[in-house]
């Protein structure tokens, strides 16, 4: 049996929940040692001051709008690798991949030039205060060296991911993220280098695990990389930008929202900020281990939809939204009740503390319903229903929340800010649960799609 006739016998046979989680494991692995390595930045920066945690913060917003584009190109390219792997195209399933894999560098190259060009300026954008604009631009400068790195490695493990070969996608994030630590740890403690040596570690860890996701994808993958199979039809480029589209607004719209959160609090001087990057990273953190399975059922998802296993898909689904619920459920507990604890790990400045610990409450209430949300969101992306996740999407980072920030802020101050998230994650919970049932009670099962189809 040869690689592609034993990945359709797994992906079509092999129990619905135990495809899910092995191909979940890895990937919830890779994105937790993803999330580690950021809040070791803000661990070991926490030492060199409120302004320069807070920097990190700042720049967290760069990453996501980084990243905003890498998982447009590697969701929309994945989706279709999937369909073609299900139908056992494999030249057409390399045309994707290429196409992304390539758009992704010269894009990152873009965003490099013109990042550096302009960097004081768009820190300032993103909330940087004259304290704080220091420390952002020396790790600032190094998440923009990276940037081309990052898109591309995000392409390649989100596609080696979408062929079932996540533990592969795992290796290769992993490996650069404990040696982000290690590196933080070298230059930031041992050398004295400060946040430089901070966004030095990162950018070159993301070189690594650009360098060992190459290899591993050329040696392990279905699909190939080759100019040759570059796409020459539009046709390829509008289907990765609609099938990642919904990628590129939740990542997008996060970045927007993080900004004016960054300015709408900026007056409020430099420990708030830094406590609400403490937050985010606590919240990012119990969103990779309650949802990082989602990462395999997407693959899962899409190869059994594109062949008409409805009955699958359905298992699947309520499989995950189970699994997400009781998962980030128990870890925002924990937030929740040990949330000084959690702050001061990172800061042991009081006025952080004492914004902060409301703040990790709030949040991990709001944490509930993320579940709900990011499953249905998931759900319809991996399907190819673009314009629903497309929608979703915008709820949770957008529509719904800039919306609560401008009147909780306006309203409630300080308060206001940090209960804005959550009220949002809230309000998107509610409204996604009608989709999640409309797909399961309208859904055909796998009989009757095969019946009408034959």
């Amino acid at each position: 049996m040869d690689r592609s006739e034993a990945y359709h016998k797994r992906m079509t046979e092999d129990s619905v929940s135990k495809i899910i989680i092995s191909l979940g494991i890895p990937t919830t692995i890779s994105m937790l040692i993803t999330n580690i390595y950021n809040m070791a930045d803000t661990y070991f920066v926490g030492g060199l001051g409120d302004s320069a945690q807070a920097a990190t913060g700042i720049l967290f917003t760069l990453q996501c709008i980084i990243q905003a584009v890498a998982f447009m190109l590697g969701h929309g390219a994945g989706t279709y690798v999937a369909k073609y792997l299900a139908q056992k195209n494999i030249d057409r399933a390399s045309c994707y991949c290429t196409t992304a894999f390539v758009c992704g560098g010269v894009i990152g190259e873009l965003m490099t030039a013109l990042g550096l060009s302009f960097l004081e300026p768009f820190l300032r954008f993103l909330g940087s205060t004259e304290t704080i604009l220091p420390y952002a631009k020396d790790y600032g400068m190094w998440v923009l060296i990276s940037c081309p790195f990052l898109i591309c490695s995000l392409v390649l493990n989100n596609v080696l991911r979408y062929e079932g070969k996540a533990f592969y996608a795992m290796f290769g994030l992993t490996t650069g993220g404990i040696l982000n630590i290690l590196g933080d740890y070298l230059l930031i403690e041992k050398l004295d280098m400060g946040i430089y040596g901070a966004g030095l570690s990162t950018a070159v860890s993301q070189m690594v695990s650009f360098t060992i996701l190459l290899v591993l994808y050329l040696k392990f993958a279905q699909s190939k990389l080759s100019l040759k199979l570059m796409a020459r039809e539009f046709e390829v480029y509008f289907n990765i930008f609609k099938m990642g589209l919904p990628s590129l607004i939740r990542q997008g719209l996060t970045s927007v929202s993080n900004g004016l959160l960054n300015n709408l609090i900026k007056p409020f001087g430099d420990a708030p900020i830094a406590a609400m990057s403490i937050v985010q990273k606590y919240s990012s953190f119990v969103m990779c281990v309650g949802l990082g399975i989602g990462q395999g059922y997407q693959p899962f998802s899409s190869f059994n939809y594109e062949l008409k296993e409805y009955d699958r898909v359905k298992k699947g689904t309520k499989f995950l939204m189970i699994f997400g619920t009781f998962s980030v459920g128990a870890l925002a507990t924990l937030g929740f009740i040990f949330a000084p604890t959690i702050v001061s790990l990172f800061q042991k400045d009081p006025a952080v503390i004492e914004v902060g610990t409301p703040a990790m409450c709030y949040a991990s209430l709001g944490l509930w319903f993320l579940p709900i949300s990011v499953s249905c969101n998931m759900l319809y992306q991996s399907i190819r229903k673009a314009a629903m996740a497309s929608f979703m999407a915008i709820m949770r980072s957008g529509a719904v929340l800039i919306p609560v920030l401008l009147i909780t802020s306006a309203t409630m101050g300080l308060d206001g800010i940090i209960m804005a998230q959550p009220i949002s994650d809230a309000i998107t919970g509610i409204i996604s649960l009608p989709f999640f049932i409309m797909f399961l009670k309208k859904t055909p099962s796998t009989a009757e799609a095969k019946g009408i189809q034959e």
